[in-house]
């Protein structure tokens, strides 16, 4: 691309403002050191423009760009999905599953899915959350608090920032879901419905 202003503000090689100067001051400077002028701040008045190896700028911006792009991805938002009657086995596999999640460092959203005649029973759904809220508190803190959306009962949990269970035992933990969990076939032990 070509600098199409008359004037620029100039910077060194060295970071020294220059100050504004004509254009064609600016890229004998830049040929003399045997460097690229590269024009940084377009829209200023005047723009501005520094000496510098454009492939070497070209190469830390990238760079800058991938590293942004991998701390973006970080903060992924898994789903579990359950229901109010949640079967043992199925709320283990699933407790087991938020777990890494948040192991892995992403934000887990836990709802509950509410059917025809079950939104009369939205207590029951709030038990499972807590439930999930008190066998991953090791891991992750609750970011949004369990609320009713449409026919889902939503909660956010946030992994805690310690990394320091990863380091010392260099390995996950393999901490069991509740011990009064493993006894009981449902969550609501006097229901007897199918």
């Amino acid at each position: 691309m070509e600098i199409r202003a008359a004037e620029v503000l100039l910077i060194d090689d060295q970071n020294v403002k220059v100050g504004v100067v004509p254009i064609q001051e600016a890229l004998r400077m830049a040929e003399e050191r045997e460097l690229d002028l590269v024009e940084v701040a377009p829209l200023a008045k005047p723009p501005v423009c520094k000496i510098m190896d454009y492939g070497k700028y070209r190469f830390q911006q990238q760079k800058r760009d991938k590293d942004a792009r991998k701390k973006q991805k970080s903060q992924a938002l898994k789903e579990i999905k359950m229901r109010p009657k949640i079967d043992v086995h199925d709320y283990t596999f699933k407790v087991k599953a938020v777990r890494s999640f948040l192991e892995d460092g992403h934000r887990v959203k836990v709802s509950v899915f509410f059917r025809g005649r079950e939104m009369a029973f939205l207590d029951r759904g709030r038990e499972v959350l807590d439930r999930v809220r008190k066998d991953v508190e090791d891991l992750g803190k609750v970011e949004m608090e369990p609320r009713m959306e449409g026919s889902y009962m939503r909660m956010m949990i946030a992994p805690l920032l310690q990394q320091a269970s990863k380091d010392q035992g260099g390995s996950k933990s393999a901490r069991p879901v509740s011990k009064d969990s493993r006894n009981s076939n449902s969550l609501d032990p006097g229901s007897d419905e199918s």
